[in-house]
């Protein structure tokens, strides 16, 4: 369902997705590029998350990977 709303923009950037697309279609560009950046945020969000979650266990996974290494060099 689609919602009616007032967006404020700067005329440069009105200016610019005008030239890209018509008139009739800047509603559905502004759309996709606002979907795009959410999709890319949450994607940043999720990152840094696993991230934390790699460096806290880093020390142990490290240790891990040597053993897994050591039994692999005396085969």
């Amino acid at each position: 369902m689609k919602v009616k709303t007032s967006v404020t923009l700067s005329e440069k950037l009105l200016k610019a997705i005008s030239a890209e697309t018509n008139h009739a279609n800047r509603s559905a560009f502004i759309e996709e590029a606002a979907w795009h950046h959410l999709r890319r945020y949450q994607r940043e969000k999720r990152d840094q998350k696993e991230l934390e979650i790699i460096n806290a266990n880093a020390d142990e996974l490290n240790e891990e990977a040597i053993d897994v290494l050591g039994f692999q060099a005396n085969e």
